[in-house]
């Protein structure tokens, strides 16, 4: 596997264009002209204008669409901070790969193709299946809680990883890109990089994770704690790459280089819940720019998603509840792009109507 530097990254990042805000008015004045009281769609037409100056001043464009579920285990499951053994990651990229996760079906029902990547699973490579990319870097991280989960040398390949996968996108014509992800313990180090990057206390924003009751949570956050006390010195540096390396995952690093890959590629990203969230805020953490390509799809129900979103300045698009990960939101969220653009792009104006604006 090839290796990369910090130069290379900082070349990728270069090529991620900031959208110009200047394009607002004239997407607004479209939307304005269409056969509906002004602004009556909402956050439908805010999504439309998002992706229109995403465009470049384009009409706007969902599909085709395309998930990428990254998948990786992670060394402080050591710690017993999850309901779930280790193997289960392995099981669940399996059950992906036969068609009977959550994700497969929500997918399916929004009309969203669904890619499988292995970034860091334990054990050996996977049997061959169409819809499996096998990138695997390492077999699992190393545990948080007692130093570093990665190099710095394999922390890039993820991202790295995570940028070619956008581009695999891009040259096969994907206009919209969704974060899914699978791990055991995963949102152990998404607390952790929340907590590292926002100043959060970790007793504020851990939570239950994959089940856990109300003393494995006492018992996660003090593993927390251990792994923030453990990395310190790297997080009082402040340097975003050393703090992703130091607390992260290999899928959690690879969804950074998605979501990096896909704002050069001027692709929209639909962000999932938490732990792809965590990804989000390392993205913007290198590159501020891919908020203008990133929606925030649905408001996880972790008890400290709140929380976080308040630290990024953002608001999710859809709120039902839901903790499963996967990429599940994702694929709702990629519904409500295909409405805005098809909004955007197919409704009357009121001259085309005939209709009396009231002007």
């Amino acid at each position: 596997m090839k290796n990369y530097f910090r130069t290379d990254l900082e070349a990728v990042i270069s090529k991620v264009a900031a959208v110009d805000p200047a394009l607002e008015k004239s997407a607004r004045a479209h939307l304005d002209n269409l056969t509906k009281p002004i602004g009556s769609l909402g956050r439908l037409e805010d999504l439309a204008v998002k992706m229109y100056m995403a465009s470049g001043g384009n009409p706007p464009k969902s599909d085709p669409a395309r998930i990428y579920a990254i998948a990786g285990d992670h060394g402080v499951n050591a710690e017993n901070v999850s309901f779930f053994s280790q193997e289960v990651t392995r099981q669940m990229v399996e059950n992906f790969l036969r068609g009977g996760a959550g994700i497969n079906v929500l997918a399916t029902t929004s009309g969203v193709e669904l890619v499988v990547v292995d970034a860091g699973c334990m054990g050996g490579t996977f049997p061959e299946h169409p819809r499996l990319i096998q990138r695997k870097i390492n077999c699992g991280t190393a545990n948080i809680s007692k130093g570093p989960a990665m190099t710095e040398a394999d922390c890039l390949k993820a991202v790295f990883l995570g940028i070619d996968l956008a581009d695999q996108a891009h040259r096969e014509g994907i206009k919209t890109l969704g974060t899914g992800e699978m791990g055991v313990s995963n949102t152990t180090p998404s607390t952790a990089l929340y907590c590292a990057f926002f100043g959060l206390d970790p007793k504020s924003v851990t939570g239950p994770g994959g089940g856990i009751d109300a003393e494995g949570v006492i018992r996660k956050t003090g593993v927390i704690h251990r792994a923030l006390s453990a990395n310190k010195a790297v997080i009082e540096a402040g340097d975003s790459l050393s703090i992703l390396a130091a607390l992260g995952g290999y899928e959690i690093a690879a969804l950074a280089g998605l979501i990096i890959g896909g704002a050069k590629n001027r692709q929209m990203v639909c962000i999932d819940g938490f732990i792809s969230t965590a990804a989000y805020a390392v993205a913007c953490k290198l590159c501020p720019a891919v908020g203008g390509y990133s929606v925030l799809s649905h408001a996880s129900a972790e008890p400290g998603y709140a929380g976080v979103v308040k630290a990024l300045g953002r608001k999710p698009l859809l709120h039902l509840d839901m903790r499963l990960g996967e990429g599940s939101g994702a694929a709702l969220s990629m519904f409500m792009l295909r409405a805005a653009a098809n909004i955007y792009n197919d409704m009357a104006t009121f001259d085309d109507a005939g209709v009396d604006s009231g002007n």
